[in-house]
């Protein structure tokens, strides 16, 4: 088997770290709470960074006229199945493919990548603006309209009295490599196609 053939099949594995590992983490932090209140995403569940504070996370929000956090998401079956059925279409090429079929791969997996996390954008986002009307607290910004709670896709974000961190975890690291080491894989195919040419 050829080195890059090797590599594409690492490549091609080290997606399946998503079900093992948290894919993103969501925290808030709020004086009126000394833990912070969190939760992983994976790829097939949502779950407490502690005991409980996805329940918490839900009460708090209902004051609010949020969507609680539900217990599955209709992503959580179209998002295990895409992994695998890359993964196995990943081994297939690094078994049988040239280091063409690896760039391809390697695309494949950066326009999925990033139509999950635009999915996500878009969950976030109906998450804290589809509010319900008849909510207990409502909040408004300086110029009146109604008040947004989307906890940021990437990085930290002030929401009233709490700061929300949102930022990816092991699963997603895993993923990233997947992807990155394919393009390698592609790479040291290439020079060596290259080399034997100039042979």
């Amino acid at each position: 088997m050829k080195k890059s053939n090797i590599i594409m099949l690492l490549a091609a594995i080290l997606p399946l770290g998503l079900f093992l590992f948290p894919l993103w983490k969501i925290t808030l932090e709020a004086p009126q709470y000394p833990t912070p209140l969190g939760m992983y995403i994976h790829i097939n569940d949502f779950s407490d960074a502690n005991p409980h504070d996805i329940k918490n996370i839900n009460l708090m929000n209902h004051y609010v006229g949020m969507k609680y956090i539900p217990d599955a998401i209709p992503e959580f079956k179209i998002f295990p199945a895409g992994i695998i059925i890359t993964t196995i279409i990943g081994v297939i090429i690094a078994f049988f493919g040239n280091y063409k079929w690896f760039l391809y791969w390697f695309i494949l997996m950066i326009l999925l990548s990033s139509a999950g996390l635009y999915d996500f954008y878009l969950w976030e986002h109906d998450y804290g603006h589809n509010l319900d009307p008849k909510a207990i607290m409502k909040f408004t910004n300086p110029d009146g309209t109604q008040m947004g709670f989307q906890p940021p896709l990437f990085g930290s974000k002030d929401i009233l009295n709490f700061k929300a961190h949102s930022y990816p975890r092991l699963g997603t690291l895993f993923l990233a490599l997947g992807i990155a080491t394919s393009f390698i894989a592609y790479l040291v195919g290439k020079k060596k196609h290259n080399k034997k040419l100039t042979m």
